[in-house]
């Protein structure tokens, strides 16, 4: 009897669902933290937290250089060409990489963290200190220690097409992290009173217990399955690849990522050195007010946005390989297929999510962080960014697998500038005419991702001859969908309120009306064959038999 493999390969559309299905949990598992985690911290140890992560986020794309996906990418290129040694020499040669520009970036951070909170609080006072905020960058720094290689692992056996492991890594990685913060900083400042800088540095370094987890747990997958990760399906004469050339094309293909991850980081720096500065200095609001509007901003809101963004994460882990496999060998009738399944896979969830979340901004915000002055307002605009950062994610991501690095630059800067042009103009303009100054910065986000998106989109069509067709016919009905839902759900607030001041009542008002809008979404959906045309009706089929089975 033949011994079953103990790793199975993904299809496109089967890796961006375990993808995504693991990064959602990971997701929702950061989302339920922050009902405790706000109680004990408050907003002001959310804005430190915050501050924390936006650092470490920007030093973490540094220090990772784009190396994981670009391992991803070339793991996959060489298993489709069939060249075994070439693909070992690059793992080996990526988790080398991966430690030199981790310890780099640990080193200068942990050195250069008193500077790096000067510019971030300037000359404020009345808030968090520049000790605070040091200490607890130095903090998280630990996990640039380990992050970088446990991300060429998850690149590794993503490169060929084994998601799964990848995706427990993940939801282990969150529980350890997520574990910490709350029993930590409960213990901290409840149980032991310490100080709230002592207590949210407990709680930032989840994120290297959880990465250490999270890196055991991979190393043994790959350790146990090794004979499988190094079968040979091709039988071809492999050229020979040096070192040397790997590096290059390591740095080639991982340039373009750091781009991605840098630029994407430069939107939330915008926002953390002009936001406090910019608002605190109005009339109308007080540094206090202008720092809870950042922590929504940073911390609280995007914690939502996360959840969004994640399906965008799933499509793109699962993307990478599938998409490089088709464009190696030069399938460009795939490539055009898997482009557009993409984008209609990402617009079918997250469009309905997004406006959803909107809508339910006021009772969401209760249950999770109780009464607030700016929450639920800022929150229920704020959610959109989620929606462009998505889509466009998964084009220029695209765009980079295709090769076209220059429309990558161009498209990142161009947002990015557009960014840094509006955010501070937008926020005092809003002011002028009588509306909240954060509506101002929200917008230029968008604006930047929307004109960098479109800038994808064109090149896409124009170079690579990718035909819209398909995608513009789904998107029309989900926008459909979409409004009829909303229609529905605004109807229904004559019948139930959507609101209550009660903390727990809003948990069934949002519960009704979840399943109430699932279900008008999905039932139009299904019916205007929406569904069948994005998944092919093979796999359609295949999905309702296994559903009437259950």
């Amino acid at each position: 009897m033949k011994k079953k493999k103990s790793l199975t390969k993904n299809t496109f559309v089967q890796g961006a669902f375990i993808s995504t299905l693991g990064i959602v949990i990971s997701k929702i598992l950061g989302i339920i933290y922050v009902i405790p985690f706000h109680a004990i911290v408050k907003e002001q140890g959310g804005a430190l937290y915050g501050y924390a992560y936006t650092i470490y986020s920007l030093f973490l794309a540094l220090s990772t250089a784009g190396i994981p996906l670009a391992i991803s990418k070339i793991i996959s290129e060489y298993q489709t060409l069939g060249y075994y040694n070439a693909k070992q020499k690059a793992f080996i040669i990526g988790k080398r990489l991966s430690v030199v520009l981790g310890l780099i970036a640990f080193i200068l951070l942990f050195i250069f963290a008193p500077q790096v909170a000067q510019a971030v609080l300037g000359d404020l006072k009345g808030g968090n200190t520049i000790e605070q905020v040091t200490f607890v960058i130095r903090v998280i720094d630990t996990a640039i220690l380990i992050v970088p290689i446990l991300s060429i692992y998850r690149g590794y056996l993503e490169g060929h097409k084994f998601l799964t492991p990848s995706s427990i890594s993940n939801v282990i990685e969150q529980v350890i992290r997520v574990s910490l913060i709350i029993f930590g900083s409960y213990l901290s400042m409840k149980v032991l009173h310490l100080s709230l800088e002592t207590t949210v540095g407990i709680a930032v370094f989840g994120a290297t217990l959880g990465a250490f987890a999270s890196y055991f747990y991979l190393l043994r997958v790959v350790h146990k399955n090794k004979k499988q990760l190094h079968e040979k399906a091709l039988s071809v004469k492999e050229p020979k690849i040096t070192g040397k050339m790997i590096t290059k094309k390591i740095f080639l293909y991982a340039l373009p990522f750091i781009m991605i991850d840098i630029f994407k980081s430069m939107y939330d720096f915008i926002d953390m050195s002009t936001v406090v500065r910019t608002i605190g200095s109005m009339a109308a609001y007080t540094t206090k007010d202008a720092e809870s509007i950042m922590s929504i901003i940073s911390t609280w809101g995007s914690k939502f946005n996360m959840i969004i963004a994640s399906v965008s994460t799933g499509i793109i882990v699962s993307l990478i390989p599938a998409l490089t496999s088709s464009f190696v060998v030069g399938n460009k009738k795939d490539v055009n297929h898997k482009v557009n399944q993409a984008f209609q896979i990402l617009l079918l969830f997250i469009l309905p999510m997004t406006v959803g979340l909107s809508l339910l901004a006021k009772p969401v915000w209760m249950v999770f962080y109780g009464p607030s002055k700016f929450g639920p307002d800022v929150f229920s605009y704020f959610i959109y960014v989620s929606l462009f950062m998505s889509v466009y994610t998964t084009a220029v991501t695209i765009t980079q697998v295709l090769k076209d690095y220059k429309t990558v630059f161009i498209s990142l800067f161009t947002g990015a500038l557009i960014k840094l042009l509006l955010n501070t103009t937008l926020m005092v303009s809003c002011n002028k005419m009588g509306l909240p100054p954060y509506y101002g910065n929200i917008s230029a986000t968008i604006i930047g991702y929307f004109v960098s998106l479109l800038i994808c989109l064109y090149v896409l069509h124009k170079k690579f001859g990718i035909n819209y067709e398909s995608t513009l016919k789904s998107f029309v009905n989900i926008l459909f969908s979409t409004v009829v839902m909303v229609g529905v759900l605004l109807l229904l607030r004559m019948v139930l309120p959507t609101y209550s001041l009660s903390r727990v009542m809003n948990i069934p008002i949002i519960c009704c009306y979840t399943i109430v809008g699932a279900l008008v979404y999905f039932i139009l959906v299904y019916k205007s064959n929406t569904l069948k045309h994005i998944f092919g009706e093979e796999a359609f089929n295949k999905i309702k038999r296994k559903l009437k089975r259950k």
